[in-house]
This record gives C-alpha cells, sequence and structure tokens, in this order.
C-alpha cells in the first residue's frame, strides 16, 4: 500500500473514531444496500394503504424516561445487593442501559475497597473499557500524580503494612459502561445508573466523598450549577434516590462532599490546576482534621 493511500485509510479511520464510531460490531463491514430487501415498495397513488403491518419490527421504546421499568428494575436491584460483589453481579446482568451493548467491559470500581476516602467520575473513557478499571489512562495517570501531591493514593499498602505512598482511596464513576466515542453521559443514562452508584456508596461506607466533574456533581448532590460554582466547598451528600433509604443499615448518615475539575477537564484546561490544587489542600485538611492520617504533611516530603 502507497503512503497516499495509507494516509487516506488513516484519515477517514480517525474521521469516524471523532464522529463517535469507534467500536467494531462485526469482523464485515455491513452495506445498507444488502438491505433494500427490507424496505417496502412506495404505493401506488391509485391503491388504498391496508392496515397491514410494515415488514419492520416495531422500533425500540428508549430504555428508560423518568420513572420508568428500567429505572424500577434498578432500583430494585441496587436495593437487593448485600456485598459490593453483590452489586457488581447485579449491574452486569441489568440490560436496562443500552451503553451495556456498545462498550467492551463493565467498569466498576478501582482503589482499595473500604477506605474512608471515595473518589466518584462520570463515566468510563476509552482506556478504560479496555482495562475493566476506572482511570487507567492518561486520564489516570493525572489523577494518580494529583493524589500523590495530596497524601493519597489508590496503590495497596506494601508487605510490611504501611503506604509510603500516602492514605488509600477507592474510586468508581457514575456510570459503569463507556458512552461510545467518549460522550458525555445522557440525562436518562445518568438517572438509571444513579441508584446503582449510590448503593455502591453505601455499602463502601467512605467518611468523605471528592466528586470529579460536573456530572457526579449534579447527580449526586441534585444540584444545577456548574462545577465552577460546585467546586471548592464542603457540602454534605444524602442519597437522591429516595427508594433506597429503608436499606440503609444506620439510617442516611450525611456525608462530606466536595467536587473538583475532572482530570480529562484538566488535560485540556491546563490553567485550573491551580483551583483543583485549592481543592486539593482543602481535602488535606479534612482528612486531618477528621483523623484518617495523623501526619499527611509528612507524606508530602518524602
Amino acid at each position: 500500500m502507497v503512503n497516499s493511500e495509507y494516509a487516506a485509510l488513516k484519515s477517514a479511520l480517525l474521521w469516524h473514531i471523532d464522529a463517535g464510531a469507534d467500536s467494531a460490531f462485526s469482523d464485515q463491514p455491513v452495506s445498507m444496500l444488502s438491505l433494500k430487501e427490507a424496505v417496502p415498495e412506495p404505493v401506488s397513488q391509485s391503491v388504498k394503504p391496508t392496515s397491514a403491518p410494515l415488514p419492520f419490527p416495531e422500533p425500540a421504546a428508549p430504555a428508560f424516561i423518568g420513572a420508568s421499568e428500567a429505572r424500577a428494575e434498578a432500583v430494585k436491584l441496587a436495593a437487593a445487593a448485600r456485598t459490593l460483589e453483590d452489586l457488581r453481579a447485579a449491574i452486569a446482568g441489568f440490560d436496562g442501559i443500552g451503553l451495556k451493548d456498545t462498550a467492551s467491559n463493565l467498569v466498576f470500581a478501582g482503589g482499595q475497597a473500604g477506605a474512608p476516602i471515595m473518589f466518584i467520575g462520570d463515566a468510563p473513557a476509552g482506556d478504560d473499557d479496555r482495562d475493566g478499571k476506572p482511570f487507567a489512562g492518561a486520564n489516570g495517570q493525572l489523577l494518580d500524580a494529583i493524589l500523590k501531591a495530596g497524601g493519597m493514593t489508590r496503590n495497596a499498602p506494601g508487605a510490611d503494612g504501611k503506604n509510603s505512598g500516602g492514605h488509600t482511596i477507592y474510586i468508581s464513576n457514575v456510570l459503569n459502561w463507556r458512552p461510545p466515542g467518549n460522550r458525555s453521559p445522557t440525562p436518562a443514562e445518568i438517572e438509571v445508573s444513579l441508584p446503582f452508584i449510590e448503593r455502591h456508596i453505601q455499602l463502601a461506607k467512605p467518611k468523605l466523598l471528592i466528586l470529579l466533574g460536573e456530572v457526579p456533581a449534579r447527580a449526586l448532590l441534585g444540584r444545577s450549577e456548574n462545577i465552577s460554582k460546585l467546586r471548592g466547598r464542603w457540602l454534605d451528600y444524602l442519597p437522591q434516590t429516595k427508594e433506597l433509604a429503608s436499606v440503609f443499615e444506620d439510617g442516611a448518615i450525611p456525608i462530606p462532599v466536595i467536587s473538583t475539575y475532572h482530570p480529562a477537564y484538566l488535560a485540556e484546561n491546563p490553567a485550573q490546576k491551580r483551583p483543583v490544587w485549592s481543592d486539593i489542600l482543602l481535602i488535606m485538611e479534612k482528612i486531618k482534621e477528621l483523623g484518617f492520617i495523623s501526619d499527611i504533611n509528612s507524606l508530602n516530603k518524602n
């Protein structure tokens, strides 16, 4: 293949990826011309149309809109989960969100389950989808740098029981399936996923929540402000999914929560790293206040 042909094919492929067509469903291309037989012939003006159904399947109704059956099923499955393993299995078996059909892997959680600090992003990216882990690619590298600066890590403690990298954290996303082309989640996708992430928080039992980006901040706080107005201040998190109230073993106890910019946003807007550092300082102060790490400042000097 000559260089010009290669460049043309590469350009076409990149165009499709930018448009969101980044997942293959078959090893062979499908031509729309091959579907010609399924299209009915136009009705003659002299022939009165009949009520016979067209040879098309009925269009699928949206999987979730408002108080839909899919959301109700998500609430039911989430409430029935008694462990994180139960919840993961419930999400894997849930068919009420179309993203499951286009994603490669379920992305459930990362870091250390049981850690007192839980980070929540919006949805898996391409690297996350391939690895089945949240924040697996470039966004994850930037997140790890932010964590290290704040005396935190998602790595497990060493064999001696100590963690030289800082305090361990747990991490997940509002959505567990990657949206095609890394597009933003739709309101309907967020709505049907909310019971699962809220049950996830309940089962993980963090003492602090850090929300990365506008999607988790709005969804989990029930707020309409943009991230620039929500970030940089401590608020109280209480579940938005009221149907889950009956499964709270100790009642719905408010959890301190702070929002900050998502690493993907920082990669495109480096000037916003300074506000994120201000947010990290607030988190460090709160960690010290609550006694998670007795000497967090010494970790930052190593």
